[in-house]
């Protein structure tokens, strides 16, 4: 239940100092952020945060990519004082911050009304599967085929990742791989795709998933599952491509569903790659 606001509500830019109350908010809503995940979206993007008698009462964050493009998340309001128009606040300042850039966000059941209301359109859906790693085999290699640890040699997977999504990933390639793990699939010595394994939440995410086709997202995903079996692992996968079916099958259950939606227009993938994964709901 909802409480009237005796004093006005403030919003300006969110500093570091802001992270410990941002994290009680993800915290309230049940989200499985850690302070690591926090700083490391804060770093990579922008945020506002909205405040109540000097106290963070709710939350937004951007991140660009290229000119053309930004993506929108983390729009939290406290339960307290939910429904007194303090998050289209947050998103109408955000938005302007990004005026010019088609905007990207994924949004939950309870945030669509809102985005749609701001002119957001849905293009399509991300489905979180997560749990205790199923025990997996490797995979069956095709001839030709070979799934090795990313090396400093492997320059062109930013531009690879960055024609799959249709945005530029490149700054956000090097900030993710730095300090993890990841795994690059090789078809006749050429680079097709790669996986990150990253700390995130619970566990660990399998974020993001780059392939040139089902078989080889699978490939990348039996790789890392059959490393962490019965240990707490997240995959967000995009709908349509048939990966969120077998993960079922093989024991990894979808626990949620977001709406991708766009502000401008959905970008446009290239010919070659696909992204079967996200790197993060948030970051798209």
């Amino acid at each position: 239940m909802s409480t009237d606001l005796k004093s006005p509500v403030v919003l300006r830019a969110m500093t570091c100092d802001d992270l410990a109350d941002a994290i009680e908010l993800s915290l309230e809503q049940a989200w499985p952020h850690r302070a690591e995940d926090w700083e490391l979206f804060l770093e990579l993007g922008e945020g506002l945060v909205a405040t109540l008698d000097d106290k963070v009462v709710g939350t937004i964050m951007a991140w660009r990519f290229g000119s053309d493009y930004a993506t929108i998340g983390m729009v939290i309001v406290t339960n307290k004082i939910q429904g007194q128009g303090i998050g289209r606040k947050l998103m109408q300042a955000m938005l302007e911050r990004l005026d010019g850039l088609n905007v990207v966000l994924n949004a939950t059941a309870e945030g669509l009304p809102l985005y749609a209301k701001l002119g957001f359109e849905a293009y399509g859906e991300v489905r979180q599967h997560q749990g205790p790693a199923p025990t997996m085999p490797l995979a069956d290699l095709m001839p030709g085929e070979r799934v090795r640890p990313i090396g400093r040699s492997d320059a062109d997977l930013p531009a690879l990742w960055s024609r799959a999504s249709g945005m530029d990933r490149s700054n956000m390639f090097n900030a993710l791989w730095q300090g993890n793990k990841g795994v690059v699939l090789s078809r006749d010595h050429e680079p097709v795709g790669f996986a990150l394994l990253r700390r995130f939440g619970r566990g660990t995410s399998i974020a993001p998933i780059v392939a040139p086709d089902l078989a080889g997202a699978k490939t990348l995903i039996c790789h890392w599952l059959s490393a962490r079996a019965g240990k707490f692992c997240r995959i967000d996968v995009v709908e349509g491509l048939g990966l969120s079916k077998w993960l079922e099958a093989e024991g990894l259950p979808c626990v949620g569903t977001v709406t991708t939606m766009v502000r401008g227009k959905p970008p446009v993938q290239q010919e070659g790659p696909q992204v079967f994964a996200l790197a993060a709901q948030a970051l798209g």
